[in-house]
């Protein structure tokens, strides 16, 4: 029986996914967490625990590398709340080109004001006027499966796109529209977009990638958002920027006390993903994701381990290994197994950056001795006995 905990609440839809062969408690000793926000730098993790499924993309909230050395492999579920986002996104570049929401608030005040309506709102509209997106150019930074919906999506709009990640995946590539357009370098980008867009993970080498210096590269009167993470934005360099006009408007998902003071800042509440329906898919995604690994091995979406498939396991036994990525690693793994006279069918070894995983199918059962052998391998950090 495998036991799971859940630190936020899970939609139904995919906790019933759990078989007999799981539940869900409460308590310490678990092998399983899901979670979406809930802030685990400070907890204790278990030595029983072996997974972590982040219901949706963000692992921020979670000690990654301390999870990598204790061999607890993390996944997230890149994709499930993409079309939410995207939505808001698309929202959000209408509101940072049109005033509606100055207008919106506008018209409010002319409540109890009879037969003049009319007459003041046609006499106060052009105070919110704002350009029409078609035929303008849309900056994308960042084409995972967010930014390919939001490139393609703006394209259908008539506007003009251009879209910039030197890592795209071929996942992504074969969603892209055709008809968008490669930037060379983000300089580039930043120089021809009157609309600016970033869907990129929060990472040192991309906090704070949009600064004094590559504002003062773009469009004067430029519209950003950010419906991304807050420290891929210098506010500093942003609040300036607004004020002298060189941006025009800002939109972020991320407001705290600084943005919100901000002249010209329309402030999201993290509404990205607070959709049903991409609560349920993050959940259906985190739930398969988890119970793939705990029930065969098998690794999909993880943000410390590499991939690794091999599918439901019809022999006598299955091994998983989590280890460091070292020389003589999957050696030393075999040659432990051959001395034994555990003869494997088939295995698999992947690696990511520091990190490395072994799975491994044999002919016969896989005894206690057999796993005290490979976990007194140095490197080694979990040995686990699947079947």
């Amino acid at each position: 029986m495998y036991k799971i905990k859940t630190l936020n609440n899970i939609a139904d839809e995919g906790l019933k996914l759990f078989d007999d062969k799981f539940q869900i408690v409460d308590e310490e000793k678990v092998n399983g967490i899901l979670l979406r926000s809930y802030k685990m730098h400070d907890m204790e993790l278990p030595n029983e625990l072996q997974v972590i499924g982040r219901a949706g993309a963000g692992v921020n909230n979670i000690p990654i590398e301390k999870c990598s050395e204790k061999g607890i492999v993390v996944f997230n579920t890149p994709g499930a709340n993409a079309n939410g986002v995207k939505e808001l996104v698309m929202a959000g570049l209408l509101l940072a080109s049109r005033d509606i929401i100055g207008a919106v608030d506008w018209a409010k005040t002319l409540v109890d004001k009879g037969e003049e309506v009319p007459k003041l709102v046609e006499g106060g509209k052009s105070n919110f006027a704002g350009p029409e997106v078609a035929g303008k150019t849309l900056g994308v930074i960042g084409l995972g499966a967010i930014g390919v919906l939001v490139a393609n999506t703006a394209k259908s709009l008539g506007m003009n796109v251009l879209g910039y990640d030197p890592f795209i995946s071929v996942e992504s590539a074969w969603g892209l529209s055709r008809s968008i357009q490669k930037a060379d370098n983000l300089d580039d980008l930043f120089m021809k977009a009157d609309y600016l867009t970033i869907h990129v993970p929060l990472m040192d080498a991309t906090k704070g990638m949009i600064n004094e210096e590559k504002i003062n590269l773009m469009k004067d009167g430029v519209r950003l958002l950010n419906f991304s993470r807050a420290g891929l934005c210098d506010d500093t360099a942003i609040e300036k920027a607004l004020e002298s006009g060189k941006v025009a408007r800002y939109v972020t998902d991320f407001p705290y006390d600084k943005v919100l003071n901000m002249k010209n800042t329309i402030c999201i509440p993290h509404l990205g993903a607070s959709t049903p329906e991409s609560e349920v898919n993050c959940a259906v995604m985190a739930v398969n994701e988890v119970k793939d690994y705990l029930e065969n091995g098998n690794i999909t979406n993880s943000v410390n381990y590499p991939d690794c498939y091999m599918g439901v396991c019809k022999v006598a036994g299955r091994i998983s290994v989590n280890h460091k990525n070292i020389p003589y690693m999957v050696s030393n793994i075999t040659t432990a197994l051959a001395d034994k006279n555990i003869n494997i069918v088939d295995m698999i070894n992947k690696s990511k950056k520091d990190w490395a995983y072994t799975l491994i199918d044999v002919e016969s059962e896989i005894t206690d001795d057999i796993v005290t052998e490979l976990e007194a391998i140095d490197g080694i950090v979990k040995v686990r006995v699947i079947k």
